[in-house]
């Protein structure tokens, strides 16, 4: 049970209590927290980026985008899909031509696949965001006392916990 659980009295929170009522009520409250926290990080990036001067994109787009601007060299749609964990071609496909139309992108061939590069304008939107991240969030997250080991610690924690799905995954499909 977590301490607002001990607290309170009442159980943890979930959003599923027959989920919860397993051999490790803990994961329950984990995912319900995940959700939250990905709706939360999903309506963020989305509005950092309108903020920033690029009204309308969707999560994936803006995603996309910092992942092309990395090290500012070219990815493939491969490269895109198995970083950000993207099982479906054409999400990141139908994403990559959204932003070539709003000329952040480029795409060229590499071989047999296709290349997706940061534009100028691109790399301008990036730094914008930056700026705005910087602003808003990391300042928030220093004044809400987030120390940096204890958020490369939730990293590992999220990242490890992230492969136990993707194992479980799989063995569910042998089900």
């Amino acid at each position: 049970m977590s301490a607002e659980g001990k607290k309170t009295g009442i159980g943890p929170v979930v959003s599923s209590a027959h989920l919860a009522a397993s051999g490790m009520p803990e994961l329950s409250e984990v995912e319900y927290a995940l959700t939250m926290a990905n709706h939360a990080f999903q309506r963020w990036i989305v509005r950092c980026m309108d903020a920033a001067g690029a009204p309308g994109m969707a999560p994936l787009e803006v995603l996309i985008l910092h992942l092309v601007n990395h090290r500012d060299r070219a990815k493939t749609l491969g490269d895109i899909r198995l970083v950000l964990h993207v099982e479906d071609a054409h999400l990141v496909s139908y994403a990559v031509r959204k932003l070539s139309e709003r000329k952040l992108v480029v795409t060229a061939r590499q071989g047999k696949e296709k290349a997706v590069e940061i534009t100028e304008e691109g790399a301008a939107l990036c730094a914008r965001y930056a700026e705005v991240r910087e602003a808003l969030l990391v300042d928030l997250a220093r004044e809400n006392g987030f120390r940096p080991e204890e958020m490369s610690r939730l990293a590992a924690l999220l990242r490890a916990l992230s492969g136990s799905y993707d194992h479980a995954a799989r063995a569910a499909t042998t089900l």
